[in-house]
């Protein structure tokens, strides 16, 4: 018995150096202090620090605003948590670009690519953790047959997200459960890497204003 635990060790311990050279170190996208170095693109929305999280409020009259990482991101391993008015969705967009302004006046063109829905559960479950091709004209890039509504969103409270893009393969989870694996090599091929964006979404005129809050933002890259 002690021989092999002997040899089991080196075994162990290879696994766990090939899974270490697999993924880099960890790194905050947000010190819960300041959204220093971040870019906001579209809408009108505002978005501030609060106790520790960045909070986005949503502005009547103005589409999907997000507030964006100045760095493109490919294959890695986003977490975060986040809490959600009831009355708002909203959403992470990954790999994301912008398209061409349309005119002098447009500092960035309109934000598009993957985007992993938050929203909360309701009384009949919802979408989140499913992926949406923000502004790409395919809609929902989850197949239809794979939105099924779900609660793993607490309503009111914060809900952990977990989001690994590795390839053409998208998986994602909420508080633990698994949501959505997603292999989708046509959005791939347009969309291989791109910046993190926090997304306000636009609201109907007479409602709001509503939050959208995170905190707890790291990331780590995938070999």
């Amino acid at each position: 018995m002690t021989s092999i635990r002997i040899c089991l060790i080196p075994v162990l311990a290879l696994a766990l150096s090939v899974s270490t050279a697999a993924a880099g170190e960890w790194k905050s996208l947000f010190d819960g202090k300041s959204i220093d170095g971040w870019i906001q693109k579209n809408g009108t929305a505002t978005y501030r620090v609060e106790e520790g999280a960045i909070v986005g409020k949503t502005n009547e009259g103005s589409p999907n605003s997000f507030l964006c990482t100045p760095k493109d991101y490919g294959n890695f391993e986003l977490e975060f948590e986040v809490k959600v008015a009831d009355q708002l969705n909203s959403g992470v967009q990954i790999r994301s670009k912008t398209k061409e302004p349309k005119g002098n006046d447009e500092k960035f063109g309109r934000v598009y690519g993957p985007q992993v829905e938050i929203e909360a559960s309701g009384e009949k479950g919802a979408e989140a953790g499913y992926v949406y091709g923000e502004a790409t004209g395919r809609g929902w890039l989850t197949p239809k047959d794979q939105l099924i509504p779900h609660k793993h969103m607490k309503d009111g409270e914060w809900n952990s997200f977990r989001i690994v893009a590795n390839g053409p393969n998208i998986k994602t989870w909420i508080n633990g459960n698994m949501v959505s694996d997603l292999t989708d090599e046509a959005i791939y091929e347009t969309h291989p890497s791109g910046f993190i964006g926090l997304q306000v979404h636009g609201i109907k005129k007479g409602t709001g204003p509503y939050e959208v809050s995170w905190r707890n933002i790291r990331i780590r890259t995938i070999d």
